[in-house]
């Protein structure tokens, strides 16, 4: 590893609370299911159901990923008994691509 490419982690300007903020996105969108969810939902709104038949995980599967990305902030979920709709948060999204844009 060259002290240029180290030279280069210097030049990033996170606080304390945006580098947890960035580690935490980070890890929520840590799975490619968690991907594959997001690209989905960024199509539109969706029920759960809907994500277990598209992407041929077991349900149980998909509500883990799902309440990790809502967890997380990346997604929404409006309760409309009996399913759930969930939907893209943009403005995490939104923050997600800022501290991104202190990387590089």
């Amino acid at each position: 590893m060259t002290t240029e490419c180290l030279s280069d982690l210097c030049q990033i300007n996170l606080d304390s609370t945006q580098e947890q903020a960035l580690a935490a996105a980070a890890k929520a969108l840590g799975h490619p299911a968690r991907i594959r969810l997001l690209k989905i939902l960024s199509q539109g709104q969706c029920l759960g159901s809907d994500l277990v038949s598209s992407l041929g995980l077991a349900q149980s599967t998909i509500s883990e990923h799902l309440r990790i990305l809502r967890e997380a902030g990346f997604i929404k979920a409006e309760v409309q008994h009996p399913r759930t709709c969930f939907s893209i948060n943009p403005d995490a999204m939104k923050q997600f691509k800022e501290l991104l844009g202190y990387l590089g």
